[in-house]
Parts: C-alpha cells; sequence; structure tokens
C-alpha cells in the first residue's frame, strides 16, 4: 500500500547524515564485539545441543516464520520488511541482564549472543534478502528503495564485519581500552535508540495513534511468537528448566538497535520498516521484564540447576 500513512515518517537523509548513521551502526557492532570473548565461544562447543538449537531458532527458525506471517497477515510491505530485518538481527546484550534477572542460564545467553553477533555479519543480509524476496509485496519494496542484492550484501558484510573485527582484536590486545570503551559505547548504542524513538513521537505526533493500530499489533504478535519459538525449542528438546530461561529469553529479544540503523542506512529510512524497529526496541524490554518477573521467583528444578 504505497502512501499509507505510516510510511509518510520517511525520514529524508542527506550524505552527510548517512555518514553519520553509518558511524553509529559501526560503533554499535564494535561496543557488541567488546563483549565477546574466547570463552564464549568455547561455551557452544563444550555443551552444544542447547547454543546449537537455540542458534537455529533465532538465526533460521524465527526468520522463516515471520516471513509466513507475512504472507499469512498481509501487513503493509514495509511493516512486512521491517519484521523480517529484526527477526534477521542478532541477540542483544540486553538478553543477557534479563536472563541473569531471570535465574537462566547466563552463560549460555552471553555465548548465544556472542556467535550470533558473529554469524550475523553474513546471516543478517542473507536473511533479510532471502525472506523478503520471497514475500513478493517486500520484494517490490526492496527494488523501490534500489536494493541491488549483491551490493546490499557486500556493504553490510563490511559495515558489520570490520568494526566487529576491530572489536575482538581489541579485546585481545588492548583489554583496558576495551574495559574502558565497552559501557560508554553500550550507553550510546541505547541512547540511539531512544533518541530516534523520542524524536520520531515528537515530530510525527499525528501519526502516533496509526502507529499504534498498524505497528504495534504486529510487534507483539511477533515478538510472542518469538518467545514461544524459543521455549517450544528447549522443551522440544528437554533442556533444563535453567537453559529453558536463557533460550527463550534469546531467542525472542534482538538487535533493534542495529536494525533500526540497518533500515536507516540501507533502506532509506521508510516509516514502517523503521517504526517496526524501534517498536519491537521498547516491547521487547516489555516483555523481557516480565518473563524475569515471572520466573525470578520461581526456582529452577533442583536437578536442572548449574552444579
Amino acid at each position: 500500500m504505497a502512501g499509507a500513512p505510516i510510511d509518510d515518517i520517511l525520514l529524508n537523509i542527506n550524505p552527510t547524515g548517512q555518514l553519520v548513521l553509518g558511524g553509529v551502526l559501526a560503533l554499535i557492532i564494535y561496543g557488541v564485539a567488546l563483549d565477546l570473548k574466547v570463552a564464549d565461544f568455547v561455551e557452544v562447543f563444550r555443551k552444544p545441543v542447547a547454543p546449537l538449537s537455540g542458534l537455529l531458532a533465532q538465526l533460521a527458525l524465527l526468520p522463516a516464520v515471520t516471513w509466513a506471517i507475512t504472507m499469512l497477515l498481509k501487513p503493509q510491505p514495509s511493516i512486512a520488511l521491517g519484521m523480517m530485518v529484526v527477526a534477521a538481527c542478532p541477540g542483544g546484550n540486553i538478553s543477557n541482564l534479563i536472563t541473569h534477572m531471570a535465574r537462566g542460564n547466563t552463560a549460555l545467553s552471553i555465548s548465544m549472543t556472542g556467535v550470533s553477533s558473529v554469524l550475523a555479519i553474513v546471516t543478517t543480509p542473507l536473511n533479510i534478502l532471502f525472506w523478503a524476496g520471497l514475500n513478493p509485496e517486500t520484494n517490490a519494496l526492496l527494488r523501490q528503495v534500489s536494493i541491488e542484492p549483491i551490493s546490499f550484501l557486500g556493504q553490510t558484510m563490511v559495515i558489520l564485519g570490520i568494526p566487529m573485527a576491530l572489536g575482538m582484536l581489541t579485546v585481545a590486545y588492548l583489554p583496558k581500552l576495551a574495559d574502558f570503551l565497552r559501557r560508554p559505547l553500550q550507553i550510546l548504542s541505547f541512547v540511539f535508540l531512544v533518541a530516534f524513538i523520542g524524536g520520531a513521537m515528537l515530530t510525527n505526533a499525528k501519526y502516533l495513534s496509526t502507529f499504534v493500530l498498524s505497528i504495534l499489533p504486529f510487534v507483539i504478535l511477533h515478538n510472542a511468537i518469538a518467545v514461544g519459538l524459543g521455549w517450544g525449542t528447549a522443551k522440544t528438546l528437554r533442556l533444563s528448566d535453567y537453559d529453558t530461561r536463557a533460550l527463550t529469553i534469546e531467542v525472542s529479544m534482538h538487535n533493534s538497535g542495529l536494525g533500526l540503523a540497518l533500515i536507516l542506512n540501507q533502506f532509506e529510512g521508510i516509516g514502517g520498516a523503521a517504526s517496526v524497529a524501534a517498536g519491537w526496541g521498547v516491547w521487547h524490554l516489555i516483555s523481557g521484564w516480565a518473563l524475569a518477573a515471572f520466573w525470578k521467583h520461581r526456582n529452577p528444578h533442583p536437578q536442572n540447576k548449574p552444579a
């Protein structure tokens, strides 16, 4: 539905703005990489069933299910694109805190966030291109904003890969600098998301009811399905309560700040897609805190606690 109201929140970004957004995106990824440690990856190979099944649910099943939702419910194309971008993003660092609060396996959460963040260099652009290309309406939108698959794949891999490598090198060779920068860059990512949401609300107040009616229901449904997918995967594999909590939270909490930055940088800031990423950034905190509150006072089954 070209010209639908939500897409009137289209951000016209000049070349200088594009450079700034590129820098913000690089800093977000660099900040993520500062939290990555070799031990996170060792954990995946030491006890592979839980993290690998979680990563499969997060990086493969959720994007596929998201595509199915868009085909079934047929949201506005830009909304569908935003859902696909969010689903293609890796886990966010806040999931580690929420898992800890929920008395889940924080080590599992951290290892999944680390691995998914590195894999995102490839999986994020591939998932966006593949699943958006399978939906005729989002495929038309990709052409409308002049997304060339090979160029997009290459640019996104470079945009994500270089700061990721630099961040990991900083941790390995300049650990004191990494410790110094870690917290400020995490705050920057959060401020970026909050600033965009706040700015969008102030400058587009007349679209607030459109957001609530057109965007929020899809964000809530999408996140609820992600919660169910994480929980269902863990239960199907008969993982412990301790691991189930981590898996559920990790699959349902994505780095929506990265998704928003990609939409602004690579997709011309189209309103529906940007609103989905911004809305997810708020809602997954609410759902994550709710899960943590529910589990916080419920001990994992004794036999499922770590030794």
